[in-house]
């Protein structure tokens, strides 16, 4: 049975509503649908992180130009992912919305923090809102999110609950739930990967040795759940995915089996390459550190060892001298 939904775009589509064409590479750049919630929101963060560098900038304080790149970079991910053509073909194509996914739960918020916004928040907040920020950070729910056993179940725990339960359905035919899922992981991959990133003053920040041994689990995750996508029978969305082959556009759209296939390759592969330059990230950073703190300690020593030399001389010169002065 057609769902209603889909019924109501095939019947749209059969009144001379235009279909979507075959999915291409030329239309993830050129099927944009720029009038959304995400363009708004990606828009007005974009604005805001500008705007502190500006103010950075005015007050003479340096602001890292890797960092602005960087954060710039996430929003254009979040742009490529939700309003170009992957957004407008994520409810057509299941491997769409994997690549989707992947690029929302991972690459967006690993290159926000590698921005790192709440550092730039802090001094560039009045008191009074900087003072809010202070409080949430300190909070008992940012400690409990933060904590990173905690963090680590529910970024493992999401993609298996959305794609093997109802909740991936619904967001089929609910605009509103498919935006919110959107926001939910991006959510939960900030929640993982900034702690582990260690830029911003957040609560969980770990050992580098945990935060590689964190990101080292990841990748096992990705590959048995891709695996099991490509090996499953079921259909991912029931039969939204099927009915849409009985509309114009079932003459190039791929089996529903195949793209399933498709979509389980690229959580597979995706997942084990970011985590790596993950892996990459955290251990340039774990030497950077320790170079870092040697240097430190070697400039402590030779603090000490130069006091330990203007004692043993003002000692010497004040030593008492015998009867004859001498």
């Amino acid at each position: 049975m057609i769902p209603p939904v889909v019924q109501a775009v095939l019947h749209g589509a059969a009144a001379g509503e235009e279909a979507l064409p075959r999915f291409t590479l030329g239309a993830v750049v050129t099927q944009w649908e720029l009038v959304s919630w995400a363009t708004l929101a990606i828009l007005l963060t974009t604005a805001l992180y500008l705007w502190g560098v500006q103010w950075m900038h005015r007050r003479g304080d340096r602001w890292p130009l890797g960092r602005t790149a960087a954060f710039l970079a996430a929003m254009v991910a979040a742009a490529m992912a939700t309003v170009s053509g992957l957004g407008t073909y994520d409810d057509t194509l299941l491997s769409v919305h994997m690549a989707q996914h992947m690029i929302l739960s991972m690459l967006v918020p690993l290159a926000m923090a590698l921005g790192a916004p709440i550092t730039l928040a802090l001094r560039t907040l009045p008191r009074r809102p900087r003072g809010w920020l202070l409080v949430a950070l300190h909070s008992r729910v940012a400690k409990t999110l933060s904590f990173p056993p905690l963090a680590f179940t529910l970024f493992v725990i999401t993609p298996w609950a959305l794609y093997f339960s109802g909740w991936y359905g619904a967001t089929l035919r609910s605009d509103y739930l498919h935006e919110m899922t959107h926001l939910h992981m991006v959510l939960v991959g900030c929640i993982f990967f900034w702690p582990l990133m260690g830029i911003d003053p957040l609560p969980g920040r770990i050992g580098y040795p945990f935060r590689l041994l964190l990101t080292v689990l990841t990748l096992p995750f990705h590959a048995f759940m891709g695996v099991t996508i490509m090996a499953q029978d079921t259909l991912i969305g029931g039969t939204w995915y099927p009915a849409l082959h009985e509309g114009p556009m079932g003459a190039w759209l791929p089996s529903p089996a195949a793209d399933q296939h498709l979509a389980g390759g690229i959580l597979w592969s995706s997942g084990d390459a970011i985590g790596l330059l993950f892996f990459a990230t955290l251990f340039v950073q774990w030497v950077r550190s320790s170079l870092a703190e040697a240097k430190r300690e070697d400039r402590r020593l030779d603090l000490l060892e130069a006091r330990e030399a203007r004692a043993a001389r003002a000692t010497a010169g004040a030593a008492p001298t015998d009867e004859t002065g001498r």
